[in-house]
């Protein structure tokens, strides 16, 4: 119907023109002409009815008419002509337009009845058609259970007992279940829990990506893409990675999401990363609790290594038996900061909200307004071995919030909001969560953004929404990062940004629960197994993970992966294409990396100076870090790649000792050399040198650093013989004994011998009593 309306509006504006209706005026003439006839008509009129003024001729009239419009229009003085009206009932041309298009008007109408009666038909046959079900067999109800029962253990947020889930997928896979056989083949490929089998997980995979399984075909992308079990094939990866990613695949879709962003493999297209990755955030989003889920630790392997003084956020459990101790003394801190712990999880410990509860109800107890309101989360949201009790949440919420507690206070404003255990109030909803966000907590400022977003008991305001959002995205809550997402990409309440939204909707995608594998990986390498390690994370270096891209490449580099046969410019080759896609995102250990390589040749095959100085530039200059800047001082100092300069030399070598104190010491070190060499070039540089006399100009240009440590040698040796202890003195020879003096020694000797043998037999002849 809808291209009936614009056909029928078409042929109407063109049936007016033809016949002259909306033709417009030539000029401003025209328009006053036309003015004049309209009083013209009136004065007739008027002059028809009978009064006391006496009659005028017809051409009284019209002569006084004209002479008005002369004196008007300024035109000469002459007769107008007038044109006789055509008459349109003649009009032949405008009847056969008028004709042809009614015609086409009839036969659109006509087919579009025909289209709207094939739809209709369509529709009833898919209403009338029944749904045929087909009955599974024993077998297959039986795989359904055991799947069931194994998904029920494994997805406890204590999954302690994982191997006797795995055993029950494993039946499931024997009876013919085909998510059963896909989570073993997954745990076959990435080498956890299960042993790494890649071959056998290749065979699972490519049988069940002919049966149309959507995670068999992103199986299939991640090894294609990779190279590992296939030969390397992008375009195959693809296909794959496409067609999971129809099948809603998570994984997929972040990978899709993630190559449209980064411009891997594919045209980049910011419109369609967005596509991608707002599914998988509305997904995460959806499932967020009002716990906020289990936090993700994220480690980087090069920055522990080069930083080994920095802790990795990893609790020891030496720290963690520590911290027991004092709680089971009743130290209420200690208490509390365990609770938090296990309540939110991350840092190693598994999230335990049962264990979390032994913790906060001694310290609430003993009046801690932090474990109240925790306390009162616990009860409000519930857990797989805690049901949920509002009025205890209640409780411990308002004992919480009367102490000005933030988390009591957002815990009542919840209930209220959501009528939970009380009567649904947006006011007094409204007043916790300003009183909570006053005090700079989160999930108060989150919940504020929420009502002013959403106008919910209060009017609707973008600009305040969009503030509480970024505060609370400052303390990293994923629904902070979501709303602002929605706001960006649509541009309510600022201008729309797709790149920002993109950057967003990422970082909540890369929260979900399949982002715990970055510390299973990290474990498995603690463990010294680096192939499984390995497999982690260059799965999720596929999905975008920069810390998993960045370690992929940190395990390849320094030739800890067994997997690839000790190929070792293969490894390189890998190593450098993770080090180029983490340094993408902004990582710039990895810019300074990519610099490494370029350097030495490592993984390129030719040396290229000028690709690394470009790449430590980048890192100096973007990402402000210290090693590239004293990496371009050198390259300055030696003429590598660039123009040599002393003075950008010493600048750069000034420059990294004031971004970072750790360099000072190497900084001191150069700029010293650098100084010495300065001196030398000068000495060099004159005509008359003893060097040039001996003809060790060139010899001292090319050997310069085995001269200074020789210097440097000799200046320790002669500073440690300086300091040298002074030699001992000579002890006087003891005197020579008499003879008298001698037997009486041997006497005494003697008798000392005779009892310790008599103390001796004492002893045995006790033991043999006894």
């Amino acid at each position: 119907m809808k291209y009936n309306l614009v056909i029928l509006i078409f042929a109407t504006i063109l049936i007016s023109y033809s016949f002259g209706d909306l033709e417009p005026p030539e000029s401003a003439e025209r328009d006053k002409l036309k003015q004049y006839e309209r009083k013209s008509a009136k004065g007739l009129d008027d002059s028809s009815q009978e009064d006391e003024t006496p009659k005028r001729t017809d051409s009284e009239e019209d002569e006084k008419f004209l002479k008005l419009i002369r004196e008007e229009l300024n035109l000469p003085t002459g007769g107008i002509k007038i044109v006789k009206a055509p008459d349109l009932s003649k009009d032949n041309e405008g009847k056969a337009v008028t004709e042809s298009i009614t015609k086409i008007l009839e036969s659109q109408e006509k087919w579009i009845q025909q289209f709207e009666e094939e739809l209709d038909e369509i529709n009833k046959k898919e209403q009338t058609n029944e749904i045929v079900e087909v009955e599974k067999t024993a077998e297959e109800i039986e795989a359904d259970n055991l799947y069931d029962q194994a998904l029920a253990i494994l997805n406890k947020t204590k999954a302690s007992n994982r191997a006797e889930g795995f055993s029950l997928l494993r039946k499931a896979a024997e009876k013919g279940h085909k998510m059963a056989k896909i989570n073993i083949a997954w745990a076959q490929l990435l080498g956890n829990p299960l042993e790494l089998r890649i071959e056998t997980a290749k065979q699972t995979f490519v049988e069940l990506a002919d049966k149309g399984v959507s995670e068999a075909h992103m199986a299939l992308g991640f090894m294609y893409a990779t190279g590992i079990g296939f030969n390397v094939s992008q375009s195959k990866a693809l296909i794959h990675y496409t067609m999971a990613a129809i099948g809603d695949n998570s994984f997929a879709q972040m990978v899709m999401g993630y190559r449209y962003w980064a411009g891997i493999t594919l045209v980049n297209s910011c419109e369609k990363a967005l596509d991608f990755y707002r599914k998988v955030a509305s997904k995460v989003a959806a499932e967020v609790t009002f716990s906020g889920g289990p936090a993700i630790h994220r480690v980087r392997l090069l920055d522990e290594v080069e930083n080994s003084g920095l802790s990795s956020g990893v609790l020891d459990n030496d720290l963690i038996d520590y911290y027991e101790l004092l709680a089971n003394k009743g130290d209420i801190q200690a208490q509390v900061g365990l609770g938090q712990l296990h309540y939110q999880g991350g840092r190693g410990i598994p999230l335990d909200h049962k264990k979390a509860l032994s913790y906060f109800l001694p310290a609430a107890n003993a009046g801690n307004a932090v474990a109240m309101g925790f306390l009162g989360k616990i009860y409000l949201e519930g857990s797989e071995n805690i049901k949920a009790d509002n009025d205890t949440a209640y409780k411990y919420f308002k004992k919480a919030a009367d102490l000005g507690n933030p988390v009591g206070q957002t815990g009542l404003g919840i209930m209220y909001l959501q009528g939970k255990g009380v009567q649904k109030d947006t006011e007094k909803a409204l007043k916790y969560f300003t009183q909570a966000a006053d005090q700079g907590w989160v999930e108060g400022q989150l919940q504020l953004g929420l009502m002013y977003y959403g106008g919910i008991g209060i009017k609707r305001d973008f600009k305040l929404a969009n503030k509480y959002f970024n505060l609370a995205s400052q303390s990293g809550h994923v629904l902070a990062f979501y709303n602002l997402a929605q706001m960006h990409s649509s541009g309510v309440g600022m201008i729309r940004s797709c790149p920002t939204a993109v950057e967003l909707f990422k970082n909540v995608a890369e929260r979900g629960k399949w982002g715990e594998r970055l510390m299973v990986a990290y474990q498995d390498y603690r463990s010294y197994k680096y192939d499984e390690a390995f497999m982690q994370y260059a799965f999720l270096a596929e999905l975008g993970y920069e810390v998993a891209q960045s370690n992929a490449a940190f395990l390849l580099d320094r030739n800890e992966i067994k997997m690839f046969n000790n190929n070792r410019q293969e490894e390189l080759v890998r190593a450098l294409q993770y080090w180029g896609r983490a340094s993408g995102q902004g990582y710039s250990a990895a810019q300074v990396k990519l610099g490494d390589y370029h350097y030495y040749g490592l993984g390129t095959g030719i040396v290229d100076y000028e690709a690394a100085a470009s790449h430590y530039r980048t890192a100096s200059e973007q990402q402000h870090n210290a090693m590239a800047m004293f990496n371009l001082a050198y390259m300055h100092e030696q003429g590598l790649g660039m123009k040599k300069d002393i003075h950008l030399a010493k600048r750069f070598y000034d420059l990294a000792a004031e971004t970072n104190s750790d360099a000072k010491i190497p900084v001191a070190l150069a700029l010293l050399k650098l100084q010495v060499l300065n001196k030398f070039e000068s000495i060099l540089d004159k005509e008359n040198n003893i060097f040039k006399s001996m003809g060790l100009n060139e010899n001292i240009a090319s050997n310069w650093d085995l001269y200074l440590i020789t210097i440097i040698t000799i200046l320790l040796g002669m500073i440690i013989y300086s300091r040298r202890p002074p030699p001992e003195t000579p002890q006087p020879s003891p005197q020579p004994q008499t003879n008298s003096e001698n037997s009486a020694n041997r006497d005494d000797s003697q008798n000392e011998s005779n009892n310790d043998n008599s103390q001796q037999n004492q002893t045995n002849n006790n033991d043999g009593l006894q």
